[in-house]
């Protein structure tokens, strides 16, 4: 098996050096190329080492994907200008950032590029229906791939040593919803909807199991997907049978649109969704609609977190945008991949992998641990309705 460098050293020398090495049989490459690339570089030119990142950057939700990849080049560009030195030698990062679109398909072949690149780490991708055909691509190369928004627990339980997340699962997070459901809403009949991905029908599956068993009654269950635009043959379904509540397991982009469709038909049960619609942009997608909406995050408010102010600051102040939900996560997945760089004394993949399970990190998220799956050994999931079109936090469960 060839074994690909985990990095990018950015003076000819160093380039040429790694040429004449060649790339060797299987674990000699990466500690035998590395060394010839560090020693090869001038102690005052610095080793450019890449940091993949992945997520959709057109479609219905670039402006989440844009979200997340401005999250880690803040991340990047602060460590750059504090200065970064592994092994002795200056290491300039570089964010290499891909479009997935979304798509399974996409994303796999955007993982496999990323490995061609030689990143040394990947943070996403931030739908699980990308990120999970996706890990087995950066499983086979040893990269570390840390998704800040893919939430379907089957992403961490197909025995790859490289997934890691730093949000919670749909394992807590359709629980919480389900129980809001049923405890604070009363709700005995519930309808479920799904987009038929990896994301939205995993976390219907979720809701759906809690809310039976705390003797709710799913009366209806459909399905869409993550592309349509009209609801209405589902909504006229979905209202003949009285629903007290209706769960949508999908994105803003559909979400929004399903709120509003709703109201139109005269609907008045709540909608209770999860992340992917958990955003400012499905208020105007919903419209005055969204004041029926409850959604959820995989992780603390922003408002909550203990550094969230300061870095709402610094992002606002960089990009000109408001923070829509999982920058912050991006964030501090470059900051985590870094602390195993030092930790590891590396900047070889493989190493820096092998560093990852002791990670104890405090990041603007809160505490980074993780478990043997790669999951957080501390989670939250956090319940907001909608004011005046803009999130409001209800409630938060520590998980």
């Amino acid at each position: 098996m060839r074994v690909k460098f985990a990095y990018a050293v950015s003076i000819a020398a160093a380039v040429a050096m790694l040429t004449a090495c060649g790339k060797k049989q299987d674990g000699e490459a990466g500690a035998g190329a590395s060394a010839a690339a560090a020693s090869a570089a001038p102690a005052s030119e610095a080793i450019v080492v890449k940091i993949g990142h992945a997520a959709p950057l057109t479609g219905g939700i670039a402006h989440l994907g844009k979200d997340n990849e401005n999250g880690a080049r803040l991340a990047v560009e602060e460590i750059n200008a504090q200065g970064l030195t592994i092994d002795g030698h200056k290491i300039d990062l570089q964010l290499d950032a891909q479009d997935d679109a979304a798509d399974p398909k996409t994303g796999t072949a955007v993982a496999q590029k990323l490995v061609d690149d030689h990143v040394v780490a990947v943070v996403g991708h931030l739908n699980s229906g990308v990120s999970i055909p996706a890990s087995k691509v950066y499983s086979d190369a040893s990269i570390v791939q840390i998704s800040p928004s893919s939430t379907n627990p089957a992403y961490t339980q197909q025995g790859f040593k490289t997934t890691y997340r730093v949000v919670a699962t749909d394992a807590q997070q359709g629980p919480a919803l389900a129980n809001y459901a049923t405890n604070a809403l009363g709700a005995k009949r519930i309808a479920v909807v799904d987009d038929a991905t990896a994301y939205g029908k995993g976390l219907a599956d979720e809701f759906a199991k809690t809310a039976e068993a705390n003797g709710a009654k799913v009366v209806t269950r459909e399905a869409t997907n993550d592309r349509a635009t009209d609801f209405r043959a589902i909504l006229t379904k979905i209202k003949s049978v009285h629903p007290d509540a209706i769960m949508f397991g999908g994105m803003d982009a559909t979400g929004g649109p399903f709120a509003k469709q709703a109201a139109a038909l005269g609907i008045r049960a709540k909608i209770l969704g999860g992340d992917g619609v958990c955003t400012d942009k499905v208020g105007e997608l919903a419209g005055t609609a969204v004041q029926n909406l409850v959604c959820s995050e995989a992780g603390l408010a922003l408002s909550k977190m203990d550094r969230g102010a300061d870095f709402e600051k610094k992002y606002v102040d960089r990009f000109h945008t408001p923070v829509q939900i999982y920058a912050p996560f991006t964030y501090d997945a470059v900051y985590v991949i870094v602390d195993a760089m030092k930790r590891a004394n590396s900047i070889e993949a493989p190493k820096v992998l092998a560093a990852m399970p002791s990670t104890d990190y405090h990041g603007v998220i809160g505490r980074i641990a993780f478990d043997d799956k790669g999951d957080l050994k501390e989670g939250a999931i956090t319940l907001y309705d909608f004011k005046d079109g803009k999130k409001a936090v209800l409630d938060v469960v520590k998980m």
